[in-house]
């Protein structure tokens, strides 16, 4: 499969990521054994997830994705070569506040690396903002960890222009490693977060951009088409605000490109964020084979040109 460079990172990436947030959450174990099996023997290479996945959830602490993932590299000893491992710090993980101090950092990397079993992390992402630290500190930290080979790279997550514009200025002005990374959500509702200022300086800095919510939340799958549909997943409450006028003119012409390319609506919309100018690959999650299946589909489907005009004229905020 062809793999796409991330940033200037020196890492290369298939053009899906696998979010793991669903590992230990909605799937088992075994599950997403099955599950992480099937994306590797697919061509794909990158695993998304974070320390923080998924302490939201009644009982859990954090970590429990890492650790499935872990097991998973502990199970399969081939398999490390074969993939990067995609993690965040940042998240409130009970200290009761985001936090990319110094300290915090060193610590959380040192959780990860051994829920994760293994030496390195590919990529080390700042999940979130920290207004209380001051972003040279956080880069020194990452700084540190790049030269113990801990880490091989950096990213960040949730950063707007000015932020990112910040961060890109302060390594350069203390030679600093810099971001090579950007997690934004993106996908044909929500154009507004990434699409100009934010999109237009990760294409001139040479920044990698791993977008997540490919498929908002699961309402581009088509399923959703009234309230009553919410009840249909977990993640129904969230999708309510796409139920709008807007939302049904995208999900129609998803559709109609769907029926003449013979796929799914999902399959299309994933394709579309695939093939956008700036965006190295889509964050995408499956809870089952079928799905995982309907993901690699996407990868390998080509819309034409009519194909993504249409799909621009119904997304257009």
């Amino acid at each position: 499969m062809q793999k796409r460079p991330l940033g200037r990172s020196g890492l290369e990436i298939a053009p899906l990521v696998f979010g793991g947030n669903v590992f230990g959450w909605t799937t088992d174990e075994p599950t997403g054994f099955r599950l992480l099996d099937g994306f590797v023997d697919a061509g794909l290479n990158a695993i998304d997830t974070a320390d923080v996945y998924s302490r939201w959830a009644p009982g859990h602490q954090g970590g429990e994705s890492e650790t499935v993932i872990g097991n998973w590299l502990r199970a399969n000893p081939g398999k490390r070569e074969k993939v990067l491992i995609l993690t965040k710090v940042g998240s409130d993980m009970g200290q009761g506040h985001r936090d990319l101090s110094a300290k915090w950092i060193e610590a959380a990397v040192e959780n990860s690396l051994r829920r994760l079993n293994t030496d390195f992390i590919d990529l080390y992402q700042s999940h979130w903002p920290a207004p209380g630290t001051p972003q040279e500190e956080t880069l020194r930290a990452y700084e540190k960890l790049l030269k113990a080979g801990k880490i091989r790279a950096i990213g960040t997550s949730n950063y707007d222009a000015a932020l990112l514009s910040e961060s890109l200025q302060v390594a350069r002005d203390h030679g600093l490693p810099r971001y090579e990374s950007l997690q934004p959500k993106y996908n044909l509702y929500d154009r507004e977060e990434f699409d100009g200022a934010l999109r237009d300086l990760c294409m001139k800095e040479g920044i990698g951009v791993i977008s997540y919510y490919g498929l908002a939340s699961g309402f581009l799958s088509g399923k959703y088409r009234s309230k009553e549909d919410l009840s249909k997943s977990k993640r129904g409450a969230g999708i309510e605000k796409y139920l709008t006028p807007r939302g049904f003119r995208i999900l129609d012409a998803l559709e109609a490109v769907a029926a003449n390319r013979n796929a799914k609506p999902a399959e299309v919309a994933l394709a579309w964020v695939i093939a956008r100018e700036g965006v190295t690959a889509p964050i995408a999650s499956a809870t089952s084979l079928e799905q995982l299946e309907s993901l690699v589909r996407a990868v390998h489907l080509t819309l034409v040109p009519e194909d993504i005009a249409a799909l621009d004229a119904a997304s257009t905020p």
